[in-house]
């Protein structure tokens, strides 16, 4: 727990604003890269074709690629001005996907810290990425939310540990030093893309849902492969989720799933049953315990979902979704927000 001056610190800087140098180019290869390492075969992220028939000007995108560009815009944030933590706890996550990001798509990237609550001898922070196209209009916004850990929380031997193992320009431990400048996001109107609400969606009819409603079963097995394959192609370099004597140093029984791959594979799930991937207009999801992946037999996952309510006017549902690794909940409480035709 950080010390009341270093809270109050850390407050003070809510709002901090900074942009990505340059620009994202969504690559065809990178969506279909992602797709496979979250296990989504829907075939608009595959299939140029298929994407077309739902209206789409290239590959869509899974819904949690952008926490890939998001992960590296955050670095700096995370070493340089969210201070008086040695690591954090991803415990919360929020996509709101304004219209589906599509292969070609060039975006610029804010990041801005937008909270920072004090929460039974905890700190929760929360930081947002904005996405916004050529045309100047906002296509996605991503809600991150961290738990603040401090040195009296870590094993000494992790720190030494994790620093032999790491990737030449990664530390994930490092602890910001030196003059802080505040900046803030610049004055003018946000242009919010409406894509999502005003395309016929490639989903079954809202007639024909109803509250309570089921969605098929499905059950992902995870091998330590997968979480290796998914470390690469998200930039996550965290060695609890590859390192069985740096996870068990942490505190942990084994190697750990990401909690942004299960995120992806909750959101495949739902898209291979609603039959349109675009059609989500939010998916949130705070996170409950890990998924263990053991090196011996990996770890199965199921999920299940079942429609919450519905709304007429704007023929959207919302589905809760619920995930389980060898019948623990691993998903604290899961939404998705889906348009039907």
């Amino acid at each position: 727990m950080t010390a009341a001056s270093e809270a109050s610190e850390l407050q003070a800087r809510v709002g901090h604003y900074y942009q990505m140098d340059g620009t994202y180019l969504v690559g065809r290869e990178k969506v279909r890269e992602y797709a496979r390492a979250v296990q989504d075969y829907h075939p608009a992220h595959w299939d140029v074709d298929a994407a077309a028939e739902l209206g789409y000007s290239g590959l869509v995108a899974p819904l949690t690629f952008t926490s890939t560009p998001g992960m590296s815009c955050n670095r700096e944030m995370f070493e340089s001005v969210v201070v008086g933590y040695d690591t954090y706890v991803q415990t919360e996550e929020v996509f709101e996907q304004h219209r589906p990001i599509v292969a070609g798509d060039e975006l610029h990237i804010d990041v801005e810290l937008t909270s920072v609550r004090h929460i039974a001898g905890r700190d929760l922070i929360t930081v947002t990425n904005t996405f916004t196209d050529a045309a100047g209009e906002r296509v996605h916004t991503l809600h991150t939310t961290v738990v603040g850990v401090t040195s009296d929380d870590i094993n000494p031997a992790v720190k030494e540990a994790v620093s032999k193992m790491m990737m030449h320009d990664m530390d994930i431990m490092a602890v910001g030093e030196g003059a802080y400048e505040k900046t803030l996001r610049p004055a003018g109107d946000v242009r919010i893309a409406d894509g999502v609400m005003t395309r016929t969606p490639g989903t079954a009819s809202f007639d024909d849902m109803k509250v309570g409603d089921a969605l098929p079963v499905h059950h992902t097995r995870l091998s330590r492969g997968d979480l290796v394959n998914y470390a690469g192609v998200a930039g996550d370099a965290n060695p609890i989720h590859w390192d069985e004597s740096i996870a068990k140093l942490a505190g942990l029984p084994d190697v750990i799933a990401h909690g942004m791959l299960t995120m992806g594979l909750g959101a495949g799930f739902v898209s291979d049953w609603s039959g349109d991937p675009g059609a989500v207009t939010r998916y949130a999801v705070r996170l409950s315990a890990p998924a263990v992946v053991s090196a011996a037999d990996g770890t199965d996952i199921e999920f299940s979902g079942r429609i919450k309510s519905l709304d007429p006017e704007t023929r959207t549902g919302v589905v809760l979704v619920a995930a389980k690794s060898d019948g623990r909940k691993i998903f604290g409480l899961a939404t998705m927000d889906v348009r039907f035709r």
